[in-house]
């Protein structure tokens, strides 16, 4: 941990550099694919099995256990930065604050305890990684050191300065006289490139592998590798194939190639050159003395001439690969050149960064869906392609991702693993990945939410709510639960995660769990009228709708107005249940008379009144009702002011209707013809406790009175 102020810290625990020096120097960690890959292998400790999956796998991240050594007593100030970062554990700079002072005052314990909270938090930050195995290390605890790089590779397989840094150590740690210490190292490589060695900036890691291979003496397994990483388009690649070649002039073939294909070109060599000595003495005339042959290579020597031929065809083959590979950096260059930041910090990302990650994502998905028979699109220009500017959503390319099944995605994997370390913070990533994988493997579009929610974004609701519809759409409710469960005591309050438990329950058939959860609600937000006014009207409407028990919505409604009688949507739900429902004079006219007398809006009592009008014009049995009915509407009119006339005609401005409290309205407007005589008839608005909320939004929408709600609850 530098002394170093945040400010002067990039989000992975470096100080920062140029942004063109930055993006050489963490390129390592901007790739998460087969990210998670090998860190589950043995490299970190000899515990471990050295097999690694390709895949990231956030489920087996944990932090070495705490070691014996503690130093006892914690440093004056700990106490204190503890306290402050974990009261508000999303604030980056309480944490690096923590991280500072536990270096500057060289506290072992302390810097351990406050580093596997931090990398539990931030587990893309892999200069804290070496920042702490560095600090085991220097402690003189190695096998400490190899788990927390282990730990740190788990959580960021794609970082080559990860997997560096872990290699160094165990070059730095292990008896390489000792017969299997080659092999572990060995291993470790093959872990890596496997994981990390199809990044475009992994060339380091590719250069230490034939670098140790040369060390060893292994000129075939040097040469071998760089065959390998002459097929991967790096940001480098142009090195490797002269690397290749370096090595290929200075050791005879034999030396560097592989046996087959030493022996394959040898073969072919020889042939061909003995058909051109037959040629050219054919051509020359000459004929030797009869019983003389053409002098003899001596047995297992090959001539100059020979190998010269051999090395020809190898790198006629090899040309071939690396033309191909040329053309596959061309197409990439312009997209990986327009990432700035391609590792991850707190600090936002601004737009177009945003937009370069979607447009690469795009390309690539369109690279595996095209069909390798088609010619390349003449007018596909990888320069335009990367400065176009697409929408940063990632609904359109939904239906094009789920189809790309059908070759190997590899690569496009890898990118979206690199998008997540950069973008790591932006929901709308984890849910392209996860639309892209569901058509797959539902497991692993599953992994991809889990990693979201649980490390990266425990605090957005909205990619949680996302994950439950996930589950539940593939029939695991109790998955779906869990996850709004842990939500709401993640985030206690927020109105629309309980309304989403309860319409979860509604939909599994379980009305009375669905009640439940409302009235659990309805009794738990009474110091909040606003709240308990809605959570009110919907266990209302859900008792009239689906339990049809007008009688205890009728209940819920009048309790809620004990509490808020100034509520203009309790009082306007009440009375549409009891109009809906059974004729009753006597029960309309208690509840208009009671909206009358509170402190509501002119317009919304002038409305009441109006829609008393309508149900006596409806249903009164006598006309002399009717008549007192509307000498009243009339006299509220001159009361109020001389309100518009038009509104006892239902021609009361649009705009100024009340809504429900799902957004629909209470009363529409009548085109009345200017001619037409005035008679007090009003066109009845449509029912508010009927409308379908869904009819107006997408669900999961706010309407006009769920955003303040939601607001409200969430503090925002």
């Amino acid at each position: 941990m530098a002394a170093e102020g945040y400010e002067e810290m990039s989000g992975n625990g470096e100080l920062e550099e140029s942004s063109a020096s930055a993006m050489e120097a963490s390129e390592m960690a901007a790739s998460p694919r087969a990210e998670m890959a090998e860190m589950s292998e043995e490299n970190g400790s000899p515990a471990v099995a050295p097999e690694a999956s390709v895949r990231p796998n956030p489920v087996s991240f944990s932090m070495p256990p705490p070691a014996e050594d503690d130093e006892g007593e914690m440093p004056a100030d700990f106490e204190r930065l503890w306290k402050a970062a974990h009261d508000n554990p999303q604030d980056f700079t309480g944490w690096t604050d923590l991280l500072q002072y536990c270096e500057q005052e060289s506290h072992i314990t302390a810097s351990r305890r406050a580093l596997e909270a931090f990398l539990t938090r931030y587990p893309l930050c892999y200069g804290y990684w070496k920042k702490f195995a560095d600090l085991e290390r220097r402690a003189g605890f190695n096998n400490k050191a190899e788990e927390v790089c282990v730990q740190g590779l788990q959580a960021i397989p794609l970082s080559v300065d990860l997997w560096i840094h872990y290699i160094n150590l165990l070059l730095g740690t292990l008896d390489m006289n000792l017969p299997e210490s080659p092999s572990r190292i060995r291993s470790v490589f093959e872990d890596a490139v496997v994981a990390a060695g199809l990044d475009f900036h992994s060339d380091r890691l590719w250069d230490l592998y034939v670098e140790w291979e040369k060390e060893q003496g292994n000129m075939k397994k040097a040469v071998a590798v760089l065959d390998r990483v002459l097929k991967v388009p790096t940001q480098l690649y142009n090195t490797h194939y002269d690397k290749f070649k370096d090595q290929l002039n200075a050791q005879e073939p034999k030396e560097v190639l592989s046996t087959e294909e030493y022996e394959e070109l040898r073969t072919l060599c020889r042939q061909t050159q003995k058909a051109e000595r037959a040629e050219q003495a054919e051509v020359e005339g000459e004929e030797r003395p009869p019983g003389e042959e053409e002098p003899a290579t001596p047995e297992g020597t090959d001539s100059e001439e020979l190998m010269q031929k051999i090395r020809e065809q190898v790198l006629l083959r090899r040309d071939k690969v690396y033309q191909d590979n040329e053309g596959e950096v061309r197409k990439r260059w312009h997209f990986e050149d327009a990432i700035k930041r391609p590792y991850f910090h707190v600090k936002p990302l601004d737009r177009l960064q945003l937009r370069a990650w979607h447009s690469y994502l795009d390309w690539e998905v369109a690279e595996l869906n095209k069909d390798p028979k088609d010619p390349q699109d003449p007018q596909q220009d990888p320069d335009q392609a990367a400065t176009e500017e697409p929408e940063v959503t990632a609904q359109p390319q939904v239906e094009s991702e789920g189809a790309a099944v059908a070759h190997d995605d590899t690569r496009v994997r890898i990118l979206f693993e690199r998008c997540l370390i950069a973008c790591a913070l932006y929901e709308e990533f984890w849910i392209r990945y996860n639309q892209y994988l569901e058509s797959q493997s539902v497991d692993e579009a599953r992994a991809v939410f889990k990693r979201a929610c649980e490390i990266h974004l425990a605090y957005r609701p909205n990619i949680h709510m996302q994950w439950a519809t996930f589950e539940e759409r593939h029939g695991d409710l109790t998955e779906a639960r869990r996850v709004l469960e842990a939500l709401e005591k993640t985030l206690p309050g927020l109105a629309v995660v309980r309304l989403r438990r309860a319409a979860l329950e509604r939909r599994a058939g379980l009305l009375d769990q669905s009640e439940a959860l409302l009235r659990e609600a309805v009794d738990e937000s009474k110091e909040n009228p606003s709240l308990h006014a809605f959570f009110s009207i919907k266990l209302a409407r859900l008792l009239l709708k689906l339990g049809r028990n007008p009688s205890r919505a009728r209940g819920v409604l009048q309790e809620a107005l004990e509490i808020s009688p100034d509520n203009d949507k309790l009082h306007l739900n009440l009375l549409e249940l009891e109009v809906s429902g059974d004729p009753s004079a006597e029960a309309v006219q208690e509840c208009v008379t009671r909206a009358l007398a509170a402190a509501l809006a002119p317009h919304t009592k002038i409305l009441f009144s109006q829609r008393r009008l309508q149900f006596a014009e409806d249903y009164s049995n006598s006309i002399a009702s009717v008549l007192s009915v509307y000498e009243e509407h009339q006299q509220l009119l001159k009361e109020l002011g001389g309100t518009k006339r038009g509104a006892e005609n239902g021609d009361e401005d649009s705009e100024k209707m009340s809504k429900s409290d799902d957004g629909s309205a209470v009363a529409v407007s009548a085109e009345v013809p200017a001619t037409m005589a005035h008679v007090p008839i009003t066109t009845p608005p449509p029912p508010v406790m009927g409308s379908d909320a869904s009819s107006q939004a997408a669900y999961g929408g706010y309407s006009s009175w769920y955003q303040p709600m939601y607001l409200l609850c969430t503090g925002l």
